[in-house]
């Protein structure tokens, strides 16, 4: 097989980002969610841009899920990142996200998500991005693991999806 000059595997990733770029924006636009739609974004804490208190930092070395849904204010959205106002446990919180910090966008309304390989800080860098597809009903819709709007997710409660992927 030929050498991938184009890089296809970035192109791809980046038009899928655009896909969270669009829906944010529209939802920054109106300032609101339409219908049942709410968003659970987990991004890399450690990323470059990514802008978190340092009490959040700490809490969340690695990475973190945030929920979009009712309490949630100032939604700015870029070409690069997007910013929010969220609460956790009664205190205000700006955080600010680079798009190629997402690791996973999912709207459990309609069940649709998206995962993006990204590498960890400590990782290497020269890792190749990789999307997957992830069949919804494979995962644990189970709430007693999601974090309710304005509360902080608990140690533990994000699952991995790596599980159900196919081994190569």
């Amino acid at each position: 097989m030929g050498q991938d000059h184009i890089r296809y595997d970035i192109l791809a990733q980046d038009a899928l980002r655009g896909v969270i770029r669009k829906v944010l924006t529209e939802v920054a636009a109106t300032g609101r969610l339409p219908g049942e739609h709410h968003f659970f974004i987990t991004f890399l804490t450690g990323a470059p841009g990514v802008r978190i208190s340092q009490h959040l930092k700490a809490k969340y070395a690695e990475q973190m899920t945030i929920v979009v849904q009712h309490q949630f204010w100032d939604l700015k959205v870029s070409e690069t990142q997007f910013e929010v106002g969220l609460s956790f446990s009664d205190t205000p919180e700006r955080l600010v996200v680079p798009f190629n910090a997402i690791r996973g966008f999912y709207d459990p309304s309609v069940n649709f998500e998206l995962e993006f390989e990204v590498p960890l800080a400590d990782e290497d860098e020269n890792t190749t991005a990789e999307i997957t597809a992830i069949p919804v009903e494979a995962v644990s819709k189970s709430t007693d693991t999601e974090a309710k709007p304005g509360e902080e997710k608990k140690p533990g409660s994000v699952i991995s999806l790596d599980s159900f992927r196919k081994k190569q």
